[in-house]
This record gives structure tokens, C-alpha cells and sequence, in this order.
């Protein structure tokens, strides 16, 4: 809604006072207007239940190796992305260790080839022996013998394969560790607060930030019980901010508690917020316009269009090219738009930007609709 201006308050006085009759005060140069269309909507009764912002994603960002920090990326207020590295801890152990476990696996793999080698000969062996099983040199035992060396030679072969595999499994790890030397943000956020400095110890699971996920905000409104019957998941209701903007929401769930003091249950609603006048913040205030009744539909005009003269409501419609000021009575308010209970029709088109300079009669240039 806007208010007047003084020349326009007594314009629009005289405006009633003829019943609604606009005078001529034309203008030479057209005036620039944005209409909107007075068009039917549904319509819900509504109760103000006050709800708050909370965020999906809230917490402490934890260390998750022990080590001294080495230094800090952020401060408090800052913005981060999924992934941003937010503090760094000090390396050179984990990388010593890194180090160490990549000249295991080097050694392991040279072991297998040892004994894969080793197997190869003993296998030869066993081979040739067998060829001489018809000959008067053949040797029962050292046959016998030669077959337990390729037994033994396979045994170590295999225990040298197991070993290169926890070698490789030793090194995954170590590089798990290196990399979470490095703390990043989970999720995008902002940093709310600071738990520990550069220069302290920390230990896996320590806590070094608290992060807000200020992006994935929801609206939690404890709604009485007898007010539920009018809220199914997906239904769409309008939600004010403490600001005055109007924005909508849609039910996501209903919280499986009740309150035995005052008989309410949490339900959370994921918002749809336009601009808004200030940033948005966690537990702020936020009106939830919880529908009591069935839909019906009404005829509405943006809340834009009305300009308040004292107790009475006035818009601009244009006809043919001109600003014409009537006066029309209000019902109730249906997210950016007002119940229209008398004083305009379906279809007609209504000012809702540049009527606070217009005076009735004056030639207007239609400069786009909403």
C-alpha cells in the first residue's frame, strides 16, 4: 500500500465526495504507469501462528586427526563454500607418515617379486625332477623335496601379496590423514563462531568452528493441535517475515511430538522468500498464516495498487489511456494481495507503480504489468 501525496489527498477527497466521479486534471506529458490485472484467487481463512527460522544443516565443524593448528582461513561472519578449507593443521608428521607408508609399500612389492621369483625357480626345479622320474638318476626324496619347496614358495608368495595389499591399505589411510590436515566446510555456510585458535593441540573430534548453514533455512512453527486439520504436506501457506515482507512456504513434515503444556506440534515448512529488507537469520521471527478453513475463491487487487486517504482505500484504473481514482472496500489479505469486496471487476487494470504521482484524470503510458 502507499500513502498520498498532499496534492493527491485532495484530489482524492473531491474524488469522493462526487461518488467516485474522477475530475479532468490532464496532463501534456503521459505519465509511465505498471498495471496489474484485478483477478480472481483462492482464498483461505487464516490464524498468525508465530514460528522461526531454523537451518537444516547447523553445527561443529570437528578435526578429524590429532595436531597442532597451524593457521585459520576464516574469521567469524565470513561466508564459506562446500569444500573451502576453513583451518589448516600442521603436516609434517602426517606427511612423515605418508612417507613411511608409501616405503612399506614399496618394500612389500619388492618382497612379492622375491618370492614370486623364488616360486618360479622351485617350480623349475620340481619340473626338471619330474622329467628323470624313467631315468636311473631320478631321487624319490628330493623329488618329494622339490614339491614341498613350491608349496612353500606359494605360501610366501601369497603372504607377500597380502602384505603389498595392507601396505597399499596403510597408505590410503595416511593419505586420508594428510588430506584432513586440511579442515573444510561440509556445507555452505557462515562461520558463527571460532572454538580453538592457531597454535592449540587439537585432537581428532575436537571442535574448531561452529558453521550455519544460512542457505538451507526452513520455518518451525509450533501449531496447535486443533489447527492442524487444515495443513496436509505440500499445502502452501503465506508466511511474513518481521520485516513486513510477505513471502510463501509448503508443509514438509510434521514433527512426531506434542507439546503436553500447550497442546502444539512442530511442523516445518520450506519457505519460497523473495527480497527480502534484511538478511535472514537462524531463530528469526516468522508469521505463519496456518489455514482454519476451506478455500473459496474471491476477487483480489495487489496490495501495491491501494493508497490509503484516511479510513479509505483508493487505486488507479486506467481506462482508455487515463487514470481514473475510485474508491473500493477491502476483505482480507492473501499474501501481496487484498480482498476486493467492492469498487472494482474482473480483468480491470490497476496502477501499482507511479500512482503515487498521479492525480485522476491524467493520460498514462502503459509501461508493463506485473
Amino acid at each position: 500500500m502507499r500513502a498520498l501525496a498532499p496534492r493527491t489527498l485532495l484530489l482524492a477527497a473531491l474524488v469522493v465526495a462526487l461518488g467516485g466521479a474522477a475530475p479532468s486534471f490532464a496532463q501534456n506529458a503521459e505519465a509511465r504507469v505498471r498495471v496489474d490485472r484485478v483477478r480472481v484467487e483462492p482464498l483461505a481463512q487464516t490464524v498468525p501462528v508465530l514460528g522461526r527460522l531454523v537451518a537444516r544443516q547447523s553445527g561443529m565443524v570437528a578435526a578429524r586427526v590429532d595436531g597442532p593448528v597451524e593457521a585459520f582461513s576464516v574469521e567469524v561472519g565470513d561466508r564459506v563454500e562446500k569444500d573451502e578449507i576453513i583451518a589448516i593443521l600442521d603436516r609434517r608428521i602426517l606427511q612423515a607418515r605418508r612417507n613411511e607408508a608409501a616405503a612399506r609399500l614399496v618394500r612389500s612389492k619388492a618382497e612379492l617379486e622375491t618370492a614370486r621369483a623364488e616360486l618360479a625357480l622351485a617350480g623349475q626345479d620340481l619340473k626338471r625332477l619330474d622329467g628323470l622320474k624313467s631315468s636311473a638318476a631320478f631321487s624319490q626324496a628330493r623329488y618329494d623335496d622339490a614339491k614341498q619347496q613350491v608349496t612353500i614358495d606359494r605360501a610366501q608368495v601369497r603372504e607377500a601379496e597380502a602384505s603389498v595389499l595392507s601396505a597399499e591399505a596403510d597408505l590410503e589411510l595416511a593419505d586420508i590423514d594428510l588430506a584432513h590436515g586440511e579442515i573444510r566446510a561440509p556445507y555452505p555456510g557462515v562461520i558463527g563462531q571460532r572454538m580453538t585458535e592457531a597454535g592449540a593441540y587439537v585432537r581428532s573430534g575436537d571442535a574448531i568452528v561452529r558453521l550455519v548453514g544460512d542457505l538451507s533455512l526452513e520455518i518451525e512453527a509450533d501449531i496447535p493441535f486443533n489447527r492442524l486439520g487444515g495443513l496436509t504436506i505440500g499445502r502452501a501457506v503465506a508466511v511474513t517475515l518481521d520485516d513486513g515482507s510477505d513471502h510463501s512456504a509448503s508443509v514438509r513434515a510434521f514433527l512426531p511430538e506434542e507439546n503436553p503444556l500447550t497442546r502444539t506440534r512442530a511442523v516445518r515448512f520450506v519457505p519460497e522468500f523473495a527480497k527480502t529488507l534484511r538478511p535472514l537469520a537462524v531463530d528469526q521471527s516468522v508469521t505463519v498464516h496456518v489455514p482454519i478453513g476451506g478455500q473459496h475463491d474471491v476477487l483480489t487487487v495487489h496490495k501495491d495498487a491501494v493508497i490509503k486517504n484516511g479510513t479509505a482505500s483508493l487505486v488507479f484504473v486506467v481506462k482508455e489511456g487515463t487514470a481514473e481514482a475510485r474508491q473500493i472496500k477491502l476483505g482480507e489479505s492473501t499474501g501481496s494481495r487484498f480482498e476486493v469486496l467492492g469498487g472494482l471487476s474482473e480483468d480491470e487494470q490497476v496502477v501499482v507503480r507511479g500512482n503515487e504521482r498521479l492525480q485522476p484524470g491524467d493520460k498514462v503510458q502503459i509501461d508493463g504489468a506485473t
